[in-house]
Order: C-alpha cells, then sequence, then structure tokens
C-alpha cells in the first residue's frame, strides 16, 4: 500500500509555480542538487554579456568602488592647471613641473664677454649645462672630435704659457670645445699640463686628450690675440675649424712687438723710474739705469748659454747692487740705496705673484702653489745674487747705511711721473700692444696717487693702501678688458709696478748681510704681506667688477655664476 502511495504520488503531474502548466514527473535521477525546491522561484537570469554577480571580485551591495587611477602622463605634458613655458611657475629658484616645450635654455647673450659666459657655464654641473647652440657637422673622414680637442688644448697652451690664470685658462678650453658642439666636457688645468675629457653620452667611452706646457713666456701681445680668437670662435657661428687654425699659425708666427734693444733700454727706465719713488735724483737715476741695462745683458747671456732661470736672475741681479756699492765706495754722496732698490722693482716677479695668488682665492689651489713655489725661486735667485754683492761690498768697508735711505721725501709731481714712467716701461717689457700701453700708464698713475694719498696724507699703514690701491686698478683693468673683450692681464700687471715692495725687499737684505736679523726679518715680512695685498687687491677689484655687473643669462638661471662652497675646516 506505502510503496502503491508513493508510486501514484510520484506520478501525479503538479502544476508550474511559474507558468501554471503541467509538468511532467521527473525522476530522482533527473532531478539536480542544484534544482530549487517546489515552491522556491528560480533566479534571474544571466545578464547576456557573461558577467557574474556572485563572483568573489564583484563589490558588495552598499560598498563604493575606489576612484579609478588617472592615466599616467608624459613628462613633457605640463598638468591641468599649471601655465606653460610662458608663463611657467616657480617656486623659489626652480620650476614645478618640466614646461611642455622643455626647461629654458640658458642663453649667453653674445653681447657680454665670453669670459662671464663659460665662467658661468664652468660652475653648472654637466647635466644643467645648456645645450650648444652649434654643433660641428661630421664630414666624410671622420667626427671632429680629437681636432676640436686639439685646438682647445693649443689655444689653452699659449694662455697659460703666457701667464692667464687657471680659471680663465679653463673658460677659454670649455668655451672653444663648447662653441663647437662637444657640450660633454671637462678641461683641466694644472701648472704644467692641460688636459680635456669630452664624453658623448653616459653609454659612450670618453675621449681624452693632454698637452704639456714647457717652456712660458711674456708676450702679452700674443695674449690679447689668442683672446681675439676665443671671442670669435664663441660667437660666430659659421667660424670654422680650418679658419681657426689658420688663425692660431697666424699668432704663432706672429713675431714680438718690441725688438731685444728696446726691451733692455725699457729694463733700465724701470729700474730708474723705481730708484726716484724712493727718494732718488736724476743721477741716481741714470745709475740705476745702466746697472739694470747690464744685469739685463748679463741675464740675456746665461739665458743663450742654457742656463736655469733662477742663475738667470742671481745674474740680472748682481749688477744693480754692484753699482750702489761702487757709488758708495767712491764717496758720491748718491743714494746708493736707491740705486739698489730701482734695481730689484726690475726684477720682482710682480706678474707670477698676482697670478699665483689669484689662482689660489679662486680654487685652483695646484696651480697655486705651483707659481708661488716658481716666485719663491725667482725671489731667493734675486737674493743670492743681491747678498753675494752685498756681503762683498761690506768687507770693502762701503758705507751701506740703510737710514739714509729710509728719509721720505714727499715729491708728489716727480713721484706721480715716475710711476706712471714705470707702468709704461713694464707695459713694454711685457711686450703689450701699443693701444694697451696707454691705458697701462694712467693706471699705473692712478694706484700711485691712490697710495700716496692713502698712506701720506691719511696715515693709513701701508699694507693696507696697497691693498686699496691695487683693488682699485683690479677693478679698472677689468672694467677696460670688459670694454675691450681682452685679457685684463695688459691693464693690470704693468700698474701695479710702482707697488712692488722693492725698498723693503732690499731693507731686509741689507739687514740679513750686516748680520742683524732683528731688523732684516721684519722688513721681509713686510716684504711678503705688500705683495700678498697688491696680489688680493687686484684679484679683489676684478671680483668686485663682475659682483656688479650684469651676469649673462641671470633673467633664467637665477643661480649666476656659482661659487665654491666654504670647507667650514674640515
Amino acid at each position: 500500500m506505502g510503496s502503491d502511495r508513493q508510486q501514484g504520488q510520484r506520478g501525479v503531474s503538479a502544476p508550474d509555480a511559474d507558468t501554471g502548466e503541467d509538468r511532467k514527473p521527473l525522476s530522482d535521477e533527473a532531478r539536480s542538487a542544484f534544482t530549487p525546491p517546489l515552491g522556491v522561484p528560480r533566479p534571474p537570469a544571466p545578464a547576456p554579456d557573461g558577467e557574474h554577480p556572485t563572483s568573489e571580485f564583484a563589490i558588495p551591495e552598499g560598498l563604493t568602488a575606489e576612484p579609478a587611477a588617472e592615466p599616467e602622463g608624459s613628462a613633457f605634458t605640463a598638468p591641468a592647471g599649471v601655465k606653460p613655458a610662458s608663463g611657467n611657475q616657480t617656486t623659489g629658484s626652480f620650476p614645478i613641473v618640466t614646461p611642455p616645450h622643455g626647461i629654458p635654455v640658458v642663453r649667453l647673450i653674445k653681447d657680454a664677454p665670453w669670459q662671464d659666459r663659460m665662467r658661468t657655464m664652468l660652475r653648472m654641473p654637466v647635466s644643467e649645462r645648456p645645450v650648444p647652440e652649434r654643433v660641428e657637422r661630421q664630414d666624410d673622414s671622420g667626427p671632429a672630435v680629437p681636432r676640436v680637442l686639439d685646438l682647445t688644448l693649443r689655444i689653452g697652451e699659449l694662455l697659460l704659457a703666457g701667464g692667464e690664470g687657471a680659471e680663465d685658462v679653463e673658460a677659454a678650453m670649455f668655451g672653444v670645445a663648447h662653441a663647437y658642439g662637444l657640450d660633454r666636457c671637462e678641461p683641466t688645468v694644472t701648472f704644467t699640463l692641460l688636459s680635456v675629457s669630452y664624453q658623448p653620452s653616459l653609454v659612450d667611452d670618453p675621449v681624452t686628450a693632454s698637452r704639456t706646457v714647457r717652456r712660458r713666456g711674456t708676450d702679452y701681445t700674443r695674449l690679447s690675440a689668442v683672446f681675439r680668437l676665443v671671442d670669435d670662435i664663441t660667437s660666430q657661428e659659421d667660424f670654422t675649424l680650418e679658419e681657426a687654425y689658420r688663425r692660431l699659425a697666424e699668432i704663432r708666427r706672429n713675431r714680438h712687438p718690441y725688438p731685444g734693444w728696446a726691451l733692455t733700454v725699457a729694463g733700465g727706465g724701470l729700474a730708474g723710474a723705481a730708484s726716484m719713488l724712493v727718494g732718488g735724483e736724476w743721477p741716481v737715476f741714470f745709475a740705476a739705469a745702466v746697472g739694470a741695462m747690464l744685469g739685463d745683458r748679463l741675464a740675456w747671456l746665461a739665458s743663450g748659454r742654457g742656463l736655469p732661470e733662477f742663475y738667470q736672475f742671481v745674474a740680472a741681479a748682481m749688477p744693480p747692487a754692484a753699482m750702489g756699492v761702487a757709488l758708495s765706495l767712491a764717496d758720491s754722496g748718491l743714494q746708493a740705496s736707491a740705486v739698489i732698490t730701482g734695481g730689484l722693482f726690475a726684477l720682482i716677479p710682480g706678474r707670477a705673484l698676482v697670478a699665483g695668488v689669484q689662482d689660489g682665492l679662486t680654487g685652483y689651489y695646484i696651480t697655486a702653489a705651483a707659481r708661488l713655489l716658481e716666485v719663491g725661486y725667482l725671489i731667493v735667485g734675486i737674493v743670492c745674487g743681491v747678498l753675494t754683492v752685498l756681503y762683498g761690498g761690506i768687507q770693502l768697508n762701503a758705507r751701506l747705511d740703510p737710514e739714509a735711505a729710509l728719509r721720505h721725501v714727499e715729491r708728489p709731481t716727480i713721484q706721480i711721473l715716475a710711476a706712471m714712467l714705470l707702468a709704461l716701461t713694464f707695459s713694454i717689457l711685457l711686450q703689450q700692444e701699443r693701444h694697451t700701453v696707454l691705458f697701462a700708464t694712467l693706471n699705473g698713475g692712478v694706484a700711485w696717487v691712490v697710495y700716496g694719498a692713502l698712506a701720506d696724507t691719511a696715515n693709513i699703514p701701508p699694507v693696507a693702501a696697497t691693498t686699496v690701491a691695487a683693488g682699485l686698478v683690479g677693478l679698472f683693468g677689468q672694467l677696460l678688458s670688459r670694454y675691450r673683450y681682452a685679457s685684463a692681464l695688459p691693464y693690470v700687471t704693468a700698474a701695479v709696478g710702482p707697488l712692488l715692495p722693492g725698498s723693503a725687499t732690499y731693507f731686509g737684505l741689507l739687514a740679513l748681510a750686516q748680520g742683524n736679523l732683528d731688523r732684516g726679518i721684519p722688513h721681509l715680512t713686510q716684504a711678503a704681506a705688500l705683495a700678498l695685498a697688491i696680489a688680493i687687491g687686484v684679484n679683489l677689484g676684478s671680483e668686485a667688477a663682475r659682483l656688479f655687473l650684469k651676469i649673462p643669462g641671470a633673467e633664467k638661471d637665477p643661480t649666476g655664476r656659482r661659487a665654491a662652497k666654504r670647507t667650514r675646516g674640515f
């Protein structure tokens, strides 16, 4: 009965809950475990696109989805709300974002001297330097990189051999390389070695070349010609390598503007003018001139025999000292000390001293140490020559009384004319161009007027007065060089001649020859202090000119010329 009842129940058809129609009975095998029981509605049919709302990745109801990430933009596209490059917003001195057209290039204007343009770039990191505005084309023979590096080294060699400071030499080398498209270029200057390295990119091997400076000579005419060549290379767009090599060959072939006899006469005139500055009369002027000319000829003879420069200075210092001792032995009544002092003025290496201290102040310590060591050797040579003669004069009972020469005589007109004559003859000895001689002469007169006004009228110590006078010389020389687009050395070196410590050096040497160390050491210390005051004053005047004058590219690059950072003692 029970089984019949179950079979009957299985055979009865039931109406469909959804459609109301009768469904056919299903067997147990046909009934699925996922089929909802009778009376339970079916779940909604899946969407046509195949989405599964019951997936574990679906967001439950009541929760909000995270905002979609913004698409990654380009580094060269300005975000919304940021002005383009023409009106770039900045924070301090750096842009907030990279403008759509890139960071504005520092336009180093052509109207500014190339020294300022290249100094501004030398103190920038390589990655921040502006791209060259002109790239040298490559021909079928290969890239022009080796030729550009060779030209750069040859120009740097002429500048360094002529006595130019290390910073200006590096600026010139970098200017030449940058003008011909070598932007990732690093020049290095020491006292006798020049090197330049160029790396096309971070993944390419660098190309390095070097050159040794074996001979140095004084020819400011050649120095000015090299400055004009560098200015043409860095300012003219179509200045080719062939034209640069041709100009460089002409500069090397040019003869000195003054013959040898003119240099000898100029040396005598310098010694005579220096003797007038320390109180000498006209007979002393001619005696000092004769002694200096004899010393110059003796030094030329030693040079012709191949003797080192040290012995040349020893030979050049002996005749002026011998002339002073002879006047003292003859009891002529002339100031023998003024004669010897005048001869020392013509020998003190003021050019190398100024360049050495300038290199030290600008951070080129290796070159500065080498230059100052050279100055020390030359001064020791002068000391040896003078002391030898003075010691012999003392043995002959020569009356060399330093107190007689210490009498200060104020003759403003004569001393100003003597200072201008000294600067004039110094310009000839430096082989300067004729149109620069007048400016250097006037600058030397200004230096002595300022020194006399401070030391004699205002009673300011000689070291401070020398510093101020040398600072004005450096300032005027820097302004003249900017006006002429040339080196400042022709306008500065000869002008500081009247300020050289000739008398202090002589008094110190005389005291040493007499065995009086208590008097000699203070005089020599004063001479060293005056020499450093001259060099520091000249450099300070030059830096003052650069400080207050407009720096190229300052409107677009507020950093300007970057200074060396302080070490704070460690």
